[in-house]
């Protein structure tokens, strides 16, 4: 299968020349892109389909359709000097640590080869971790749990079932309408890692993780086999008793839901896996945030807060709830107000407004009326185009307020030194002047 690579926002073009996809691939993938629930959202679609090139929009993953696959992949910068596929293996690894991240798993990136990060997709290389983990969970044995069942026995067993024997058996007393709990296999968490191996095993090109999936659907060929759609997530229940399966179950979710992802077939072929990062980088911000600030006395809310801008004078009805993304507080207190932007700003010397939409700073104004925090931060993904430091880049005073609002920068392609960086950045050990004019 053609495998092509793009990074989000740079464009592939398509025809018959050297270097381009086949038209047939173009249209096929992009006719797959426009399925998908990402399309159509402003300016966060998958693909725009142009007169001569296919390009990224902000939305990364695998699209997956005939005989071809595209694989989109976030702008992230990385060391120069390397080359294109050393540059993609470095970026599928960062991707892969912030998805760790966010769905709290735990991934040695170590034990997949450099030479493995440049040549598979992200989609090999997460099914390459997912079968890893299955077959070590599974050496152990698969997780068991008591079942009720409904049977017609000759003696009983467990209780009787009162109205089904004297609407079944009423003229048949031989035979026992029996309710009993059994030990099984066929758990809903069962099925649900066997949906997820049946996917893969469909999306799956490489033949090292298709002969591992073949090895675990064999094993699971006696659980009972259900669409995506009747899978009951809401049954499965982990407990001490099935404790390191947490890290299985929330990868099957990663690849069966939607939580930043869609799987999407329809009109005949193509399968999506796709992530938006504006919702994936709010994520992994956030999951680190309350482990930087361990020991400080400060607490973290994610999405929390949902306060109303407004109130229908005749109802009273509250309209416009609004979900800041961080919330840190200090004795109860809001103190300070995170919200993630995957966007690139622009260094202050090329542009005043630093490429800050207005309407993102139409909303941290509105969290300064509704939150009264002393300090708002508008935080983006750093690039080498900003400084050699990621920082807070600039900070300005909102009009009528005591409230601060600043934009700030992190880089995610250095895990090692996060952790202290967003410390430094909530706790204000690097906090700069104010503007010259003091105003947004």
């Amino acid at each position: 299968m053609p495998a092509y690579t793009v990074r989000e926002w740079d464009k592939l073009a398509y025809g018959e020349g050297a270097g381009q996809i086949p038209d047939g691939h173009a249209s096929k993938l992009a006719a797959l892109a426009a399925r998908s629930a990402f399309a159509g959202r402003g300016g966060s679609g998958v693909l725009e389909h142009g007169r001569h090139a296919l390009r990224a929009r902000g939305v990364v993953g695998i699209l997956a359709v005939g005989d071809a696959s595209l694989e989109i992949l976030p702008k992230i910068d990385v060391a120069p000097g390397e080359t294109l596929d050393h540059h993609n293996a470095a970026i599928r690894k960062r991707l892969v640590h912030m998805l760790a991240v966010a769905l709290d798993l735990k991934i040695d990136l170590g034990v997949i080869t450099d030479l493995a990060w440049q040549r598979e997709t992200l989609l090999e290389i997460l099914i390459r971790i997912f079968c890893n983990k299955l077959t070590e969970a599974l050496r152990k044995g698969m997780p068991r749990r008591y079942v009720t069942r409904e049977e017609d026995l000759s003696i009983l067993r467990g209780q009787l079932d009162i109205t089904r024997q004297f609407t079944r058996h009423a003229v048949d007393p031989s035979r026992l309408a029996c309710r009993f709990d059994v030990l099984s296999e066929d758990t809903p968490l069962n099925r649900i890692m066997k949906a997820a191996v049946v996917r893969l095993a469909r999306l799956s090109r490489r033949a090292a993780n298709q002969q591992r999936l073949r090895e675990l659907a064999f094993v699971y060929a006696e659980i009972t086999d259900e669409p995506v759609s009747a899978l009951r997530w809401d049954q499965v229940v982990i407990d001490r008793t099935n404790r390191s399966w947490q890290e299985l179950f929330a990868m099957a979710r990663l690849f069966l839901q939607d939580r930043y992802q869609t799987t999407t077939g329809g009109a005949g072929e193509g399968t999506a896996m796709l992530f938006e990062m504006n919702a994936l980088f709010e994520e992994y911000v956030g999951r680190l945030i309350p482990r930087a600030l361990a020991g400080t006395g400060l607490t973290v809310s994610l999405q929390a807060g949902r306060l109303f801008c407004l109130s229908a004078q005749d109802s009273g009805r509250a309209l416009f709830q609004t979900k800041p993304d961080i919330l840190i507080r200090q004795g109860g207190t809001v103190t300070h107000v995170i919200d993630t932007k995957w966007k690139r700003i622009s260094a202050r010397i090329d542009d005043p407004k630093q490429g800050v939409s207005q309407a993102d700073v139409y909303q941290m104004m509105a969290y300064a009326q509704l939150y009264r925090a002393p300090r708002l931060t508008l935080l983006y993904p750093h690039h080498p185009g900003l400084s050699a430091e990621d920082t807070v880049h600039a900070r300005y005073r909102i009009t009528g307020h005591a409230t601060s609002l600043e934009t700030a920068s992190i880089d995610v392609s250095n895990s090692s030194q996060m952790l202290a960086k967003l410390r430094r950045l909530v706790i204000g050990d690097d906090k700069p002047r104010f503007d010259e004019s003091g105003n947004v």
